[in-house]
């Protein structure tokens, strides 16, 4: 049965519940912390992001808190080949509650992000897939990423 799922722009009372799943989505990557400072930065975060033009966060209500959330970042880079305009977009932390999912909301807020990404005319949008969400992500038509990546952390 195709549930109808409907998303909305998060708010300010938002927030406590967005800081509850990307917890939980750090938890189900094996990424949990015992240091919960994190926790409070994130939340002053994303009270400041919440009204910017280069974050969107959508949300999925659930009765009691948030069912889902998911959320787009646009970042101004140079140019290049493969970046035609220099618009990048990532989408960071798709997670539903586990008591709401296989409803359709993580496919819902990825439509929704990704409509975002269009009006905002990005060149490519870039994720992370945890496993179990690879086949959707594939299916709205991302593919492997073109660059091997790599990382430092002062």
């Amino acid at each position: 049965m195709r549930h109808h799922t409907d998303v909305r722009q998060a708010v300010d009372g938002d927030v406590a519940e967005l800081v509850r799943l990307r917890a939980l989505l750090f938890e189900t990557l094996g990424n949990p912390s015992s240091d919960d400072q994190w926790r409070d930065n994130l939340a002053v975060v994303l009270k400041e992001q919440l009204a910017a033009d280069t974050m969107r966060i959508l949300v999925v209500d659930g009765g009691t808190g948030l069912a889902a959330c998911g959320i787009g970042i646009v970042e101004q880079r140079l140019p290049s080949p493969r970046l035609r305009n220099g618009r990048l977009g990532q989408v960071i932390g798709v997670v539903t509650d586990p008591a709401h999912r296989r409803r359709g909301h993580s496919r819902a807020i990825m439509n929704g992000l990704l409509d975002w990404f269009r009006e905002r005319d990005v060149a490519r949008v870039d994720l992370h897939a945890s496993h179990d969400a690879e086949p959707l992500y594939r299916e709205l038509g991302f593919v492997d990423h073109p660059e091997p990546a790599l990382y430092w952390r002062p």
